[in-house]
């Protein structure tokens, strides 16, 4: 028995420094190969330049409306091109709006792959210019990697009861973040094989660039998709906040700027911050308490499984019907000589509209101050110039996006809470048997509450 184990313990050596050996091979092999002196690690510290190569839209305009305003100063002819493109975007906002939710989320689907395309430009012009391999390719397989992932969440969320009646379907729903997750490690092994040794660092540099872009722009869009979900007033008002805000902020800037609000964006004025801030406040409110008074604004979305499709219908909530609050003592003789009553009558939306107009006013700006610093950092004015007067699309969605997260944020710890659908959802990703003691359990608490009455045996 010693012997055995002593031969044991002698093979156990043997491996143990084998596998030591190996791996200080593998490792010196490594780091002899890795050149840490790339000719693309000394070209990091030099400038990009691409204000040659990016579009700009702020200054461009159709022809025939670009010699009809030839007469007006610079200024005055930006002002009235940026004008008539922001009430011509306005209409179509409305024309979506009436289209239905189906329609605002393929159009919000179709901003966010342009959003992201402009971004990825930008990155494929620094591509050409060294030269590095399956970059643009890459980027867009993981976008739509991305995309499958969250609107399967979606999906899965949403219409689980339908999914599960149909085998594909239900497969598709158990397995959907193993096949995501998949389809990621495909995309990753990939951009792996593309490395080129003397790009190792710009390529990991721009591996990133995609990442963030996906964060700032498939993250955000998908967040707005669960905030429509809500209710369309969830989608409507905070847009219209921050449209709202840019106008204002412009209107205000263009006319009584004189003080330089912040150095990233130089026309920027606090003159156009406070006005556009407190027109904001007042919009906000004025379009939350006309909303609140159509069943159509404030329903969520829901399928009908009668109808095989997604539906507005409801009874609406508390949250948007008037509501009355005691005031506090202190308040109590204002409040009687003003109403001749010691309450208030009030819809609470209206009290969350405004906590979303004051986001939307002291830090929704910040989104566009970030696009700014990112185009100052590559010498572009625009992302693109599919608007004229404006630019790109991400010039107008910059601070879409960030009110998106705070809206989602919000209506999660405020607001939303479980839906029949999702609890259906979970329920049926159970065991057969345990289903049926759930079920159990919950007829059994129903008829001890009175709630349910069973038939006599």
């Amino acid at each position: 028995m010693k012997r055995l184990t002593k031969t044991a313990m002698q093979y156990v050596a043997i491996y143990t420094h084998c596998y030591i050996f190996l791996l200080s091979q593998f490792w010196t092999f490594l780091f002899q190969n890795l050149d840490l002196d790339s000719e693309d690690d000394k070209s990091l510290g030099k400038k990009v330049d691409l204000s040659s190569t990016i579009p700009t839209g702020t200054d461009k305009a159709p022809e025939i409306l670009d010699s009809t305003l030839s007469s007006l100063p610079p200024k005055w002819r930006n002002w009235v091109i940026r004008g008539i493109f922001t009430w011509v975007m306005i209409f179509g906002f409305a024309l979506i709006i009436y289209a239905g939710p189906l329609a605002l989320m393929l159009v919000t689907l179709a901003v966010q792959v342009k959003c992201f395309a402009e971004i990825i430009n930008i990155g494929y012009a620094v591509y050409k210019i060294h030269g590095l391999p399956w970059f643009r390719s890459l980027s867009w397989y993981f976008l739509i990697t991305s995309n499958y992932f969250f609107y399967g969440e979606s999906l899965v969320d949403y219409f689980g009861v339908v999914d599960n009646r149909t085998e594909f379907l239900r497969a598709l729903v158990k397995y959907h973040r193993f096949i995501s997750f998949s389809l990621y490690i495909g995309g990753f092994v990939w951009f792996v094989l593309s490395l080129v040794k003397r790009y190792y660092m710009k390529q990991f540099s721009l591996f990133a660039w995609t990442h963030v872009a996906l964060l700032i722009v498939v993250t955000q869009s998908y967040l707005i998709i669960r905030n429509i979900f809500q209710g369309l007033i969830w989608f409507i008002v905070p847009v219209s906040m921050i449209v709202c805000n840019d106008v204002m902020a412009y209107m205000f800037g263009f006319f009584f700027g004189r003080t330089p609000l912040i150095k990233l964006s130089p026309k920027k004025t606090w003159e156009g911050f406070i006005g556009g801030g407190f027109a904001t406040v007042v919009f906000g409110i004025m379009i939350s308490y006309v909303l609140c008074q159509y069943p159509f604004f404030v329903c969520p979305i829901e399928f009908n499984e009668e109808l095989g499709r997604m539906t507005l219908d409801c009874e609406p909530s508390p949250l948007y019907r008037p509501q009355e609050y005691s005031v506090p003592v202190s308040f109590t003789p204002l409040v009687r000589m003003i109403t001749g009553k010691t309450t208030v009558t009030i819809i609470p939306f209206l009290l969350h509209s405004l906590s979303m107009s004051v986001f939307s006013s002291v830090i929704g700006p910040f989104g566009g101050f970030f696009a700014s610093g990112f185009k100052r950092a590559f010498k572009i004015k625009d992302f693109g110039d599919i608007i004229p007067g404006h630019g790109g699309i991400m010039d107008r969605f910059d601070c879409q996006y960030l009110m998106a997260t705070f809206v989602n944020v919000y209506i999660s710890s405020f607001i939303r809470v479980d839906s029949p659908q999702k609890l259906l959802q979970q329920v049926y990703s159970l065991k057969p048997e345990l289903q049926l003691e759930l079920f159990t359990a919950l007829r059994d608490s129903l008829t001890a509450r009175g709630i349910l009455q069973l038939p006599a045996p």
